[in-house]
């Protein structure tokens, strides 16, 4: 190699790395202090390492075809952390992509742009009240949703974990719960220090004090003596579905509303966060935050059927295993399911489908579902199988796909790989709800196959926490919208 241009390497590499080091606190500041979360192509910035910052601004030139150097938007995120902002979701790559490339430098400086660009939360307060949090359950989901709620923490912050309820309370059966919650085979270390106080029955987390209350059901659960007024139940053991059933929650003292991570059963709103959350009413009390295959599909579903027209279709998922199979064969009250999870794919049912119509209405009777498990500990596939209304072609459909990733209201919910080589370990982890696999989409005339991806765990959390930040009213703008 020409030694001149290795020189030139690592220089453009330590100041990569400088500037992402300089934006770290920046990062952290604008959250602690202003509820601002900072974003690059949608790509969360959000307790990021300098190599994740580094590899977030190489993925701009993925979508746009040139480079954003992290020297063109450290003066915009610099500039952003010295304004007074209102809560918000902020996509500085957006910003400084548009500002250098667009054309808007020549015309106004960086404060200016950013003001017109950031409109009416520059100078506003923030005015959301605080929100107490309760977890009822602390299985893989109780856990991921705890992870999210903990990794907010800050002066800032607004929903807030006060107690996890569960059965138990066995010698050492605290310990066992701050262990589950420190360490995860699938999702890695917590990041972050984890303490038991024993004296308080509790356990600290990132400054985070959780009572843990142990009880055999909500009846025998009292909040407010813990300090606990007008919570949000997330319910994630699944032992109640219907109104009547997930109504006992709200018969405890201090708390206020529930939400289900299952499908609800009867008059239950099914919200898939970024399709129907404007169902969402103050007056709700009880809630479902669907499955994590509904919320998988049902938002590509929508915008195909919004673009192209949807006449009818199968969706087949691939499904990692979960707690309700066995290990080794076993009586299991379903069919199939009663043997072994990790030798065996088995085929089942899923109601997926046929929930997709609770949620977007439009599509009710014109999709069929399926189900296959397969021995792997998470991240599921969702294979569409779709007769649209108009032809189209193999890259005009990724190519709307892809967009509508990046500048949709559906941002948060759809991520487009054009990976050759993604597995499913490659996306455990992934924020979205839907990651399109744009290299497998098949398409023949009106007949389109796509593959979609979704981590089943923590995907699906990161939906459920939207869905409560929605119960407590806390909606917070993405600038830009698209």
């Amino acid at each position: 190699m020409n030694q001149q241009y290795e020189q030139e390497l690592q220089a453009s590499w330590q100041e990569r790395q400088e500037f992402a080091e300089l934006m770290q606190p920046l990062l952290g500041k604008l959250y602690r202090d202003q509820a601002v979360e900072v974003s690059v192509f949608g790509r969360p910035l959000l307790g990021a390492s300098t190599i994740e910052i580094i590899k977030a601004h190489r993925t701009v030139r993925l979508y746009t075809g040139n480079k954003l150097r992290l020297r063109e938007s450290f003066p915009l995120l610099e500039t952003l952390a010295g304004m007074k902002l209102a809560p918000a979701q902020i996509d500085l790559g957006k910003l400084a992509y548009s500002y250098h490339y667009e054309g808007k430098s020549e015309n106004m400086d960086i404060d200016t742009y950013l003001r017109e660009a950031l409109g009416e939360i520059v100078g506003s307060a923030d005015n959301h009240a605080p929100q107490d949090v309760v977890l009822y359950g602390f299985g893989r989901i109780g856990r991921l949703l705890a992870r999210l709620l903990i990794e907010r923490q800050g002066k800032s912050n607004k929903l807030r974990l006060k107690a996890i309820v569960v059965r138990g309370g066995k010698e050492g059966d605290l310990e066992k719960r701050a262990s589950l919650l420190r360490r995860d085979s699938v999702h890695g270390p917590f990041n972050g220090s984890i303490t038991v106080d024993h004296e308080r029955n509790a356990i600290k987390a990132n400054g985070a004090y959780i009572q843990v209350i142990y009880a055999n059901g909500p009846e025998e659960v009292d909040y407010t003596q813990y300090g606990i007024n007008d919570a949000i139940v997330i319910d994630n053991t699944g032992m109640w579905r219907d109104r009547d059933g997930l109504g006992l929650h709200l018969k405890s003292k201090g708390a206020k509303k529930a939400i289900l991570t299952a499908p609800g059963k009867g008059d239950v709103k099914n919200i898939v966060f970024g399709v129907n959350d404007a169902d969402i009413l103050p007056e709700d009390t009880i809630l479902s935050a669907a499955s994590c295959t509904t919320n998988a599909i049902t938002p590509v579903l929508k915008v195909l059927d919004e673009e192209f027209g949807i006449e009818n279709g199968h969706v087949e998922t691939v499904h990692s295993f979960t707690n309700d199979q066995n290990l080794i064969d076993n009586f299991h009250k379903a069919e199939r399911r009663g043997r072994s999870a990790s030798l065996n794919m088995v085929i089942t049912e899923t109601g997926a489908a046929k929930a997709v119509a609770k949620a977007y209405p439009k599509l009710a009777g014109k999709l069929t579902g399926n189900a296959i498990r397969v021995p792997t500990p998470n991240v599921s596939m969702a294979i569409l199988n779709l007769n649209l209304a108009k032809s189209t072609d193999r890259e005009s459909l990724n190519a709307f796909l892809r967009d509508v990733s990046l500048f949709s209201g559906l941002q948060h919910q759809i991520e487009f790989t054009a990976s050759t080589e993604i597995v499913s370990t490659d996306l455990v982890g992934t924020r979205a709800t839907s990651v399109i696999d744009s290299q497998a989409t098949i398409v023949a005339d009106n007949r389109v196959t796509l593959y979609v991806w979704y981590d089943n765990e923590f995907g699906y959390s990161c939906q459920v926490m939207r869905c409560v930040q929605a119960m407590a009213g806390l909606t917070y703008p993405t600038i830009p919208a698209k």
